[in-house]
């Protein structure tokens, strides 16, 4: 497995996203976009792409936001997926549609030797939340974009207001000590929950006229496969799934059938819907 090269203080989540659980991500790229699809469509509609630009896409994953932009853009743009995982990576070339004006790299973009001024806009999706120092990464990305290039992503708000995620990560706390606190400014999912925080951030990197417009949706983590499959997929990945890691059999058996028992009374069909809460970022480079 290639690992990329990357700003010191980025090497654990460098770890992270290549070892088993980049892996896990990997492999459930299809489950994870039919949750998260409806999310890239608002990050388009806010983007607004143009046919001939240049997008960069920053933590593309398994390449299916890259996917979207390079088909807005073509055919005379141009779609460049980065990310830090492997073998989310391979996922994303392998998936590729072929004739989109697209590539991807492997690389911290803290640190990569982006051309300047090479981009129209840089986007993400859940991609920009894990930089040890994001004032350092968001002011080499903003050198990637042209004088008149924009920037949208999307970012989770405060752990209170997405249930999806924290509601089966208390019912596994039932039964097993609860994981160190991540402190609010720390590399994770929900750094950038904080407005204030991402104010200053862009504000420091350089952009200006930034803008946070809340959102919330409904995310269905059964995926329309009923209540067993609601139950298994929080098990897989997640906060819940973490604080599981290295638990013996039965504690794993009676955690599950407590996240089933909480997750029982929101099933309605196939679907079992609880809320989720973004931050949809604008901005633009000067």
């Amino acid at each position: 497995m290639e690992l990329p090269s990357g700003h010191e203080l980025n090497a654990d989540q460098i770890a992270y996203w290549n070892g088993p659980s980049g892996q896990r991500w990997a492999d459930r790229h299809a489950a994870q976009e039919s949750l998260l699809g409806p999310i890239a469509d608002v990050l388009i509609d806010r983007a607004r792409p143009r046919p001939g630009e240049r997008v960069l896409d920053v933590g593309c994953g398994s390449g299916a936001t890259s996917f979207a932009f390079a088909t807005a853009v073509a055919p005379n743009g141009f779609a460049l997926g980065l990310d830090v995982s492997d073998p989310m990576l391979s996922q994303a070339r392998a998936l590729a549609p072929k004739g989109l004006p697209l590539d991807f790299v492997l690389a911290d973009a803290t640190v990569y030797p982006f051309e300047p001024g090479s981009f129209d806009l840089l986007v993400s999706r859940f991609g920009v939340m894990f930089f040890a120092d994001p004032i350092a990464s968001f002011t080499n990305l903003r050198r990637a974009l042209k004088p008149t290039g924009r920037l949208a992503f999307t970012c989770w708000r405060e752990p209170r207001d997405n249930p999806w995620m924290m509601a089966p990560l208390m019912a596994v706390y039932k039964h097993v000590p609860k994981m160190p606190p991540v402190g609010p400014e720390e590399p994770g999912p929900f750094a950038f929950a904080s407005e204030e925080r991402v104010m200053r951030i862009l504000n420091g990197a350089g952009f200006v006229d930034v803008a946070m417009e809340p959102h919330n949706l409904a995310m269905d983590v059964a995926l329309g496969g009923g209540l067993e499959a609601a139950v298994d997929g929080s098990l897989q990945i997640g906060p819940a799934s973490r604080a599981l890691q290295g638990h013996p059999p039965q504690t794993v058996e009676a955690a599950k059938a407590s996240i089933r028992e909480m997750l029982a009374p929101f099933l309605k069909g196939q679907s079992v819907a609880l809320q989720g809460a973004i931050w949809i970022v604008t901005a633009k480079a000067a």
